[in-house]
């Protein structure tokens, strides 16, 4: 299938765990630009009745899978973090679902440019040449580690063990062709967002 991103200018937006990404794509979005966002695709994959749940059934068993007929995400990101090649097996089942729906996405997505909002975008194979800039939100490591605890209930070491599954800071920076600074309050994101939104409609339109 041929990627949307080969016909249409698109930034790939990602950041790590408690980073800000979501505040940041409902900003770009409000201002315009058409929101892909694969973390969400993901979502819709494994609930009830999703695409990836008999795959999910058989490979992994029904107490993997919630009442309801989800995917148990809790007890998957245990057994995840639990066993070795766990991690590869959800994957393989997952990765090429999600490419297929947000392929499918993109292709009916309006707006002044594509945001492919993807939170494991340097650590997935393959988006940095599927999209035209990546765009990182950018913070503290402690930044992160206070955001999430406070918004999920975690503790700190559950927060470092998922932020050490992740890219470093610096590895998703070395990536960047942008960086959103969000160490401080949401106002402060207001002139970042407005800058980047302008440059990227004008890109979108020579392109």
């Amino acid at each position: 299938m041929n990627s949307p991103t080969a016909r249409r200018f698109s930034v790939g937006l990602t950041g790590g765990i408690g980073s800000g990404k979501t505040t940041v794509a409902d900003m770009l979005a409000a201002r315009g630009a058409a929101m892909v966002d694969t973390d969400t695709i993901a979502h819709q994959l494994t609930a009830p009745g999703g695409l990836a749940i008999p795959d999910i059934h058989t490979q992994f068993g029904a107490a993997f899978l919630t009442a309801e007929g989800a995917m148990n995400r809790a007890r998957m990101r245990e057994y995840v973090f639990a066993e070795a090649n766990a991690k590869a097996r959800l994957e393989a089942i997952l990765h090429p679902l999600i490419r297929i729906e947000t392929e499918r996405a993109a292709a009916q997505a309006q707006g002044d440019y594509l945001v492919f909002v993807v939170p494991l975008l340097v650590e997935s194979r393959g988006w940095k040449e599927r999209v035209s800039r990546v765009l990182v939100v950018d913070c503290l490591e402690q930044t992160q580690i206070r955001r999430v605890m406070s918004r999920s209930g975690l503790s700190e070491a559950q927060v470092r063990a998922i932020m050490a599954a992740q890219a470093t800071r610096t590895q998703r920076l070395a990536a960047a062709d942008d960086v959103i600074d969000n160490d401080g309050d949401a106002l402060s994101l207001v002139p970042q967002v407005d800058q980047l939104h302008a440059r990227y409609v004008a890109l979108a339109r020579e392109a």
